[in-house]
């Protein structure tokens, strides 16, 4: 295949307390694919870091004529992250993968063959999970989650190990939005995309910078921030409160007409007053996630903003 034919390529990495196998990762990639591709980049994105992960990231400038650094001003998340690295990439194709070695290099060539003229998406999906049980479970409960909310639209299988083509996230409005999900911008954009089963490796070093705390705001952003699943449940869930208030003063009204007697028991009443109190304020909490996800959106709150950028020739 000729030169004029090959695509380039941005390789995309965010960074958080990155391990030392940054290195590795550049020579490897740079081996496995360097034949395939016509233009080869690397753009590593510190996603706020509070350890020496900038000046690691600093000793790869030497060790490929084109790695690319930026450095945010404060973490801001992974999706953020890789939007601030897509923003800044110059390759027909981008490859988004994880900076701990999880996503093996040599795998990306799979990934590669599989980028035909009829695909604009394709995911590597893991042969075999290689992540903590609590990992494997929060992983597969937050796609489920992504999938109640957008329906079929998003693949069931997506990951972060990825590649795609650039023009599907070009659009500036995206770069304004403070709940992105990278899935869920490709998802609006294409419906012809592949899935590719890879080997994933257990991580080498370093540790995952998901905790439950994020992991669960992760999976609010997921259920409120992308589609009104919530809002129909909470509809249905007053229509089904609403007939059984009905069946209820049914039963009294009627034991009263026939029997002349009246429900007994302070326990019962103050059961029925909590249930159907505890299911009003579920409502307007979900509603009250909804209005407060329109006002973040209306204050204009940037994704990113990157304090250091290193490797991109001058103007650019």
């Amino acid at each position: 295949m000729s030169d004029a034919v090959l695509p380039s390529l941005s390789v995309v990495v965010p960074c958080y307390c990155s391990p030392s196998t940054l290195p590795d990762l550049v020579r490897l990639v740079d081996h496995f694919v360097s034949a395939r591709v016509r233009d080869l980049e690397f753009i590593f994105v510190d996603d706020g870091s509070p350890d020496d992960t900038w000046m690691r990231l600093q000793g790869l400038l030497g060790s490929h004529p084109k790695v690319r650094l930026l450095r945010l001003s404060r973490n801001y998340g992974q999706h953020n992250a890789l939007l601030a690295g897509i923003a800044g990439a110059s390759g027909e194709l981008v490859l988004t993968m994880d900076d701990d070695m999880q996503n093996p290099p040599d795998q990306v060539e799979l990934l590669i063959e599989s980028m035909s003229k009829d695909v604009d998406l394709v995911y590597g999906s893991p042969v075999e999970e290689r992540q903590t049980g609590f990992r494997n479970v929060a992983s597969r409960g937050t796609k489920r989650l992504l999938r109640v909310g957008m329906g079929d639209a998003v693949n069931p299988r997506h990951s972060a190990f990825r590649l795609f083509r650039r023009r599907l996230i070009e659009n500036g409005d995206v770069m304004r939005d403070p709940f992105v999900n990278i899935d869920v911008l490709l998802s609006w954009a294409t419906v012809r995309q592949v899935v590719v089963p890879v080997r994933f490796d257990v991580r080498s070093e370093g540790r995952s910078g998901y905790n439950f705390r994020k992991l669960t705001r992760h999976a609010m952003n997921l259920i409120t921030g992308f589609g009104v699943a919530p809002l129909r449940l909470v509809a249905w869930l007053g229509f089904v409160l609403a007939v059984m208030g009905f069946m209820l003063a049914g039963v009294v009204i009627g034991r009263f007409l026939f029997f002349g007697s009246e429900v007994q028991g302070f326990t019962f009443l103050a059961a029925v007053i909590n249930f159907f109190a505890g299911a009003q304020l579920l409502g307007l909490g979900v509603v009250g996630e909804y209005l407060g996800r329109i006002h973040f959106r209306s204050m204009g709150r940037p994704n990113f903003l990157v304090a250091d950028r290193l490797g991109w020739e001058p103007g650019v």
